[in-house]
């Protein structure tokens, strides 16, 4: 069973999370930017019952977090807010929490450790994110979520059969139970994402100058890091290709690496056992290092 608590982002932010445990070394699980904290409950549970006390949070702007007035989306403010979530977390439990950040949840947790408070987290796993990514394939993901993104869906199922064309090779799920919580319902009667509209309307369009200094900023942050690292790879990723992966083991040298057959970008989604099995072996050895 999980308990709903909340927390505080860098603005004053309302953030609102599910907790599973109540004692041991805390783990944060932060989702990617189409995703809410409903994508990590089964690998919570599992985690929990290693003896960890487990925060699924929903980012800001995402699922039943706030959505920020001023409108700031940009990776550093996710990062700030993760920043300012360890906090509270070290307050309530007296422990830094091992992060477990999925594509923009990664990023944004490479730059709170390794740019704006070092020492802030316990250690990190990344999934499928690195500070350089295969810009065909960040385009295709944001066409993806700023597709519809004002006309909505008519049905839940409507809204599956998207996800069914975007990921072709995942099989449809014939419950749509878990679907239906990343989804919220307009006063007009239809289904649209469970996030802010101007998160995805900021600028991030892949390629360019811009991104370019994303890039440098997600690399120098990178190299700062730490902590114990553990980067988590979907072999079929089209985001993160296997130089990408060695550019960062050469940024990271400490870092472990695992590849994971027949997943892609949506790792714990398409390979959820063998991705929570990745994690928990990692946590396993924190368990007897003098890191954590």
């Amino acid at each position: 069973m999980s308990a709903l608590v909340t927390f505080e982002g860098r603005e004053g932010n309302r953030l609102v999370a599910d907790r599973f445990g109540e004692s041991g070394q805390p783990v944060l699980l932060l989702h990617g930017g189409g995703q809410t904290r409903h994508s990590w409950a089964a690998a919570a549970q599992r985690i929990a019952a290693l003896g960890h006390v487990v925060y699924c949070m929903d980012q800001r702007g995402h699922g039943e977090s706030e959505w920020v007035v001023s409108g700031h989306y940009g990776f550093e403010d996710f990062a700030g807010d993760l920043v300012a979530v360890s906090g509270q977390i070290l307050a309530e439990t007296g422990a830094r929490p091992v992060v477990v950040g999925a594509s923009l949840g990664g990023l944004a947790s490479m730059l709170a450790e390794g740019e704006i408070q070092r020492g802030c987290l316990a250690a990190l796993v990344l999934v499928d994110v690195t500070p350089r990514m295969d810009h065909g394939g960040v385009g295709k993901v944001i066409g993806f979520m700023s597709d519809r993104i004002e006309a909505g869906f008519g049905t839940v199922e409507e809204a599956a059969d998207a996800i069914a064309a975007y990921l072709p090779n995942r099989k449809r799920p014939t419950d749509l139970s878990g679907l239906s919580k990343n989804l919220r319902l307009g006063e007009d009667g239809r289904y649209r994402w469970h996030w802010d509209p101007k998160f995805i309307l900021a600028e991030r369009s892949p390629g360019g100058a811009k991104a370019a200094l994303v890039e440098e900023r997600m690399v120098a942050a990178a190299s700062n890091l730490q902590v114990p690292v553990l980067l988590v790879r979907g072999r079929n990723s089209e985001l993160v290709s296997e130089s990408h992966a060695r550019e960062f083991q050469e940024l990271v040298p400490h870092a472990l690496f695992t590849d994971i057959q027949g997943a892609g970008h949506m790792v714990a989604g398409d390979r959820n056992d063998v991705f929570a099995g990745a994690v928990e072996g990692f946590l396993l050895g924190l368990k007897t290092s003098e890191w954590v």
